[in-house]
């Protein structure tokens, strides 16, 4: 619930001290609006996800899978309130590991940082793999044999978006803008054709392979509900943060629900759960080749749906490529990471080595990692994250009663609480293996955290109490 109005409230600059000079002075600008913010979320959120896996969650729960599309929307929820909360009480780069940072000490908010940036940088490399699949086979619908293995195209992808955000804030958050608007439309589509053609009546029987069939699917499509959390990476970056950000993060979370069980119902109610099974990844674009005409330029429904995943997973992939960046930055500013990661271009106004810092990890993800490790792994620390987020909330409610706060968790503690268990036994669903993996991927953390320590370069030891808000101006041309 919102406590008071936004407009006109100051924004906290860091907890400890005097704000810090970024290379020759440069301050995060402020560039994006609420639409921008809303469309970071939205567009990380509607990547591959519903165009791959709705055909492999109905092959497991049958048309049971619309229930756990709309029971994963109700956890995510969960951890998104919590992330608007905390967003709007604390509003700095760096998403989840700057409120860690606050309420938790530095070791742990060092393995908060370390596996944001770790999932947001291996989503990446997923998302570039993804796009570049789509990319081929968008060639191969008009005849088109594209040349050169799929992994150039998804180096080329991580190498043009890098340069976008290199170069300018206000430009990739524009193009996400766009691409993602874009992407909603061609869904719409999609959906405003099928729901003309779709039958109620494949969903009797709802259950066809039992109730407790959604929890797998549930785990299987959890990864399709990620990516709201990028939107609070640039804080600092948003007008007015401390409503826009968590405005956002609810439009960003509603608008994909929304959209998803459209899709879903539609797919279900037209192909049918057997037929959507069969399709497996391709379940989308066939059940569009069934009720969908042929359009103008872009040819067939399988066509069009081809396009909108091509467009889904490069806004997606420009989403992590901002979000990888401010985590990197936040643990720069604080000290968790070196410094050099901690500053803007004095001429670009981006972080500049932290963006190139993770997008040197994303290119040899693409080149090395297998994509079902790449997702395993995000969904894990993804999870991870939540559980560490929604206790942060409630410790920092017990630690700080009185902190200003412009929004607040309705129901509280029961929605940190339930946020907290549903992510755990989400997490019940990943196999061992990727557990091995993200011990290792601790392990180097932790090496990484004691030859900071020892280099003086980590901050300190205990969280800094949160100082009442300081008015920042606004960066010059930031109303333009």
């Amino acid at each position: 619930m919102w406590t008071h109005d936004g407009p006109g409230q100051s924004v906290p600059r860091p907890s400890e001290g005097p704000p810090v000079s970024h290379s020759g002075g440069r301050e995060p600008t402020v560039s994006l609006s609420l639409l921008d913010a809303t469309m970071v979320g939205i567009g990380a959120m509607i990547g591959a996800g519903i165009f791959v896996l709705t055909g492999l969650a109905v092959d497991i729960s049958g048309p049971a899978a619309i229930v756990a599309f709309a029971l994963n929307g109700g956890v995510t929820t969960f951890t998104a309130l919590s992330y608007a909360e905390l967003a709007a009480a604390i509003p700095r780069n760096g998403g989840g590991y700057a409120y860690v940072r606050e309420v938790f000490s530095a070791p742990v908010a060092f393995v908060m940082g370390w596996t944001r940036w770790f999932t947001y940088m291996i989503a990446g490399s997923l998302y570039a793999l993804g796009f570049a699949s789509n990319f081929v086979e968008f060639g191969h619908i008009y005849g088109y044999a594209l040349p050169g293995p799929p992994v150039l195209y998804a180096l080329g992808a991580v190498v043009t978006l890098v340069a976008l955000n290199a170069l300018s804030t206000e430009a990739s958050g524009r193009g996400e803008t766009a691409i993602t608007l874009l992407k909603i439309a061609i869904l719409g589509v999609f959906v405003a054709f099928g729901l003309t053609a779709a039958d109620a009546g494949e969903f009797d029987p709802l259950f066809t392979e039992g109730a407790l069939s959604v929890l797998p699917a549930m785990g299987l499509t959890f990864i399709a509900f990620q990516g709201y959390d990028l939107i609070a990476t640039v804080t600092e970056e948003v007008e007015n943060p401390q409503v826009n950000i968590p405005r956002a993060i609810l439009l960003s979370v509603a608008v994909t629900v929304v959209v998803y069980l459209f899709v879903v119902f539609v797919a279900i109610g037209t192909l049918g759960a057997d037929g959507l099974a069969g399709a497996g990844e391709t379940a989308i674009a066939q059940a569009a080749e069934g009720f969908m005409p042929t359009f103008p330029i872009v040819g067939t429904g399988a066509a069009l749906i081809a396009f909108g995943a091509v467009f889904s997973t490069i806004s997606a992939l420009n989403a992590v490529v901002i979000g990888s960046s401010r985590v990197a930055f936040a643990m720069g500013r604080e000290r968790q990471l070196p410094a050099r990661l901690g500053r803007f271009h004095h001429r670009y106004g981006t972080p500049l080595v932290a963006i190139l810092a993770s997008a040197v990890v994303m290119l040899v993800a693409v080149l090395v990692v297998p994509i079902r490790i790449v997702g395993n792994l995000a969904s894990l620390f993804s999870l991870l994250g939540f559980i560490i987020v929604n206790y942060a909330l409630i410790r920092l409610r017990r630690r700080q009663p009185n902190l200003q706060r412009p929004f607040e968790v309705p129901l509280y503690p029961v929605t940190p609480v339930l946020g907290i268990v549903c992510n755990v036994l989400l997490g019940l669903f990943i196999d061992w293996f990727t557990w091995v993996l993200a011990i290792g991927w601790l392990v180097v953390g932790g090496g990484v955290y004691l030859l900071l320590s020892r280099r003086d370069d980590v901050g300190p030891a205990g969280p800094p109490e949160i100082q009442d808000p300081e008015p920042i101006e606004p960066a010059e041309g930031a109303d333009d």
